[in-house]
């Protein structure tokens, strides 16, 4: 679908870790002009008028893959800059930690975005050097890697 890039968009988003530690949730998009591999991209959504970005992102887990959050717990505010397809994007994101119930498949799962469109789910490993997709927003990626240390120090 087409960017409208004339405002700044308000997002809600959830770094889902994998239970047993190697891998975060995200969403895998096709290639576009910047990403011919595609891409992958934290779960959520947009903040919607006269919600907060904690009850967006509630509803949109459960729109999107009919789940439940447990542990909620807010993580930071980020900005993100980005181009897509060429065109230019701007987002303000709230970013949230949290559990799924029920937690979608390691292979196979799929969300439904507002438009209809179903969109693969995967496990991302947690350290994704080798990982040829890149993960948005970018300025999430020290949060996921502030994960990996934890892990490590357990």
């Amino acid at each position: 679908m087409p960017l409208d890039a004339s405002f700044i968009r308000v997002k809600a988003m959830l770094l889902v870790p994998h239970p047993d530690s190697w891998a975060h949730l995200v969403s895998a998009h096709g290639p576009t002009h910047e990403n011919p591999r595609g891409f992958h991209r934290l779960i959520g959504g947009s903040v919607e008028f006269g919600e907060t970005h904690r009850e967006a992102i509630i509803r949109e887990v459960e729109e999107e893959l009919g789940a439940r959050i447990t542990d909620l717990t807010y993580l930071d505010t980020i900005e993100s800059l980005f181009r897509y397809n060429g065109e230019a994007g701007h987002e303000i994101i709230a970013l949230y930690s949290g559990r799924l119930d029920p937690l979608p498949p390691e292979h196979g799962g799929t969300l439904t975005e507002s438009d209809g469109s179903v969109v693969p789910v995967v496990w991302r490993p947690l350290d994704a050097r080798r990982e040829s997709a890149p993960l948005y927003p970018v300025a999430a990626e020290p949060l996921v890697r502030s994960l990996v240390t934890r892990k490590t120090v357990r």
